[in-house]
């Protein structure tokens, strides 16, 4: 009997917590009758590329990595799945109570604060839709904070420098996205001295990819053992909470046609 063949998965070590999720993932799925292992990257630059080198299977990538590997593709990339918690993300404008903003064009003549420039989220996405609610962004001083570039905004840390940016005054305003918003107020570290006070149109986060000529077979295996995690499994659980997530959900590409238009307005390398 022929066995299986192991499924190589690319992931970004963002976090430390990335080799509990992906040691679990792997337990997971090899339990589950899926030959699987992971190597983790420093950066989604080189992830992509090894994913386009063949020397990995699959690749857990952000939205501008799986842009980055559908064009590299002529479009041809297979998409494998992606969180629920990746369907119709959003980013924030947020401003300091005092500055007068309360609408994007408010901006003009203002400082505004910006995430890394690989940052889906809180850079590349929210320039764009700024720009289409009517921004005139060379009429704006942006105050950008590359910090953590090759992790593609993973780690918040751009975003953490655009709060602490509004709160010693070096920028008016700032983009930054939901979770981190979200989770700075949990945590009780944002006062009422910053507001929200605009959220951009939807978009889509994460996606696992892999090539177009990743066996079929093999990749129906992948996603029947993805797809089977379930919340109400304790173990299962477990795993899902830390990667952000109540189930996997199949892939859809519309959510990725902002990210797409913004790259070409923006002239950004891809």
């Amino acid at each position: 009997m022929t066995a299986q063949p192991s499924i190589l998965l690319g992931a970004v070590a963002y976090d430390p917590k990335v080799v509990a999720i992906w040691e679990g993932i792997r337990d997971y799925f090899n339990g589950a009758g899926v030959p699987f292992d992971f190597v983790l990257f420093s950066n989604y630059e080189r992830q992509v590329q090894a994913l386009l080198d063949q020397h990995i299977d699959v690749a857990w990538n952000t939205p501008l990595a799986h842009v980055r590997i559908k064009h590299h593709t002529g479009g041809q990339s297979l998409s494998l799945g992606m969180r629920d918690s990746d369907r119709d993300f959003h980013s924030r404008l947020i401003a300091t109570a005092d500055s007068g903003i309360a609408q994007p064009t408010d901006l003009h003549g203002k400082r505004l604060a910006v995430g890394s420039r690989d940052s889906t989220q809180a850079r590349i996405l929210p320039l764009y839709f700024l720009k289409q609610a009517g921004v005139v962004l060379n009429q704006v001083t942006v105050v950008p904070f590359d910090t953590d570039v090759g992790k593609h905004g993973d780690t918040g840390t751009s975003e953490l420098d655009v709060l602490n940016a509004l709160r010693d005054g070096t920028a008016d305003a700032g983009t930054v996205g939901d979770l981190v918003w979200v989770a700075e107020q949990v945590a009780g570290h944002v006062d009422n001295r910053i507001q929200s006070v605009w959220t951009t149109p939807g978009f889509d986060h994460c996606m696992f990819d892999a090539l177009p000529d990743f066996d079929p077979q093999t990749a129906e295996r992948f996603k029947e053992a993805l797809f089977a995690m379930k919340w109400d499994n304790p173990e299962h659980r477990r795993l899902l909470e830390l990667e952000g997530l109540r189930e996997w959900l199949p892939p859809r590409e519309q959510g990725y046609d902002s990210l797409r238009a913004a790259i070409q307005d923006q002239d950004y390398p891809i």
